[in-house]
């Protein structure tokens, strides 16, 4: 499995904590027909459906992007010791998957300097924080961390009502350690890190795009997760807090990008995750780099 890409001058690491059935794809997609699932069966699976259990198949992954400047954490993932009691294969886990990937990569926790979240769900966080002498402490020790002011303030609010399991353990403790940068979803860290707003998913979601001199790879979040929304744009995420905002976001990001030199890479199509966006009738697709 392929898991480093080079781009002008900068090197991107996948960093695979998991890839696995998980959860129904006409639930997880709900607005997609059964008709259309199943007349798209022939490239879909087995990669990104499960035909036995009728799953969607994701990645969860993170990416470090290393830049002549900086390496760039491109969001957290799940984590070890989180409670997720909705998901099994989450709930406090305790493996080393993620780490040695991040080791494979030539990586410790000290060497990153940037965590980018793209939005505040768990499966973006969970890294942020490890456990220490029983409380959550910051995994990245020189790390800045880069959350939207917009989306922390939303989920915040929300938190305060009905306490979320990823802001108590893996983002107040970074906001407690004064680790946080909280900035606008278009901020702009250098002349090789940007980011961009792609809004829907979540209120203010944000991509991350990389390259001097213009956008050379670009890091996707949750503006997607099924190789089906780029084929069907229209197609809908079941938690999507504004599904109209969402389609209109992912079909601008595709026609932005397409027939272009910019690499995409995905956070939860199948492996190998990462590749160029190309026109696919009405809608699109992912030409993987093997």
């Amino acid at each position: 499995m392929r898991t480093q890409y080079s781009v002008n001058d900068m090197t991107i690491h996948r960093i695979v904590e998991q890839e696995q059935g998980f959860t129904p794809m006409l639930e997880f997609l709900p607005t997609l027909a059964k008709e259309t699932l199943e007349e798209n069966l022939s490239w879909l699976a087995p990669g990104g459906y499960n035909r036995d259990t009728g799953n969607v198949v994701l990645c969860f992954q993170s990416y470090v992007v290393k830049t002549p400047h900086h390496n760039i954490l491109v969001d957290a993932c799940i984590g070890n010791g989180k409670n997720f009691p909705l998901r099994p294969t989450w709930n406090k886990k305790n493996d080393s998957n993620w780490m040695n990937a991040l080791k494979a990569a030539g990586l410790g926790v000290e060497d990153i300097d940037f965590v980018m979240c793209s939005h505040l769900h768990g499966d973006h966080v969970g890294w942020n924080t490890r456990m220490e002498n029983g409380r959550w402490v910051p995994t990245f020790p020189k790390a800045r961390y880069l959350f939207s002011k917009k989306e922390y303030t939303y989920w915040s609010e929300i938190h305060h009502k009905t306490p979320l399991a990823q802001i108590t353990d893996s983002v107040l403790p970074i906001i407690e350690a004064n680790r946080a940068e909280l900035v606008t979803s278009d901020h702009e860290l250098n002349d090789h890190i940007r980011l961009t707003p792609t809004p829907g998913h979540t209120p203010d979601h944000f991509a991350i795009c990389a390259g001097k001199g213009g956008d050379k790879a670009v890091f996707t979040g949750d503006l997607i997760h099924s190789p089906m929304q780029a084929r069907y744009p229209e197609l809908v995420m079941r938690v999507d807090t504004d599904r109209d905002q969402g389609v209109r976001t992912r079909r601008a990001f595709f026609e932005r990008y397409c027939d272009t030199d910019t690499l995409c890479c995905t956070m939860h199509f199948p492996s190998p995750s990462v590749g160029y966006i190309k026109r696919w009738d009405n809608g699109f697709k992912l030409e993987y780099l093997a």
